[in-house]
């Protein structure tokens, strides 16, 4: 889902931008942050808990919390909310802390 039209605000389209999630194509929108292209498409959940496997999403969007830390091009806990999305990225879920390869 993406807001199209705001009272205030304006949106405009700009390029899109493809990229891959667990080796799926998704397409995201120039400017957009790795979570909000995420979101867009329909993609809730960018994390588990670390105890009780429980889902996490979108919640801070200014890097303060880490329900959107996810593997991004083999790097783990990349904040995807701050993360800019380029074309070709390779992001992935992040099950438990993340191990550095």
């Amino acid at each position: 889902m993406r807001i199209k039209e705001h009272p205030i605000l304006q949106f405009k389209a700009t390029e899109a931008i493809t990229f891959t999630y667990n080796g799926e194509p998704i397409q995201g929108q120039k400017g957009d942050t790795i979570a909000a292209a995420l979101h867009a498409a329909g993609i809730k959940k960018l994390s588990e808990s670390l105890h009780l496997k429980r889902p996490r999403g979108f919640y801070c969007a200014i890097g303060n919390c880490a329900s959107c830390n996810m593997i991004v091009n083999g790097v783990p806990n990349v904040r995807t909310c701050i993360t800019p999305l380029e074309a070709g990225m390779d992001v992935r879920i992040q099950e438990g802390k993340g191990r550095i390869k």
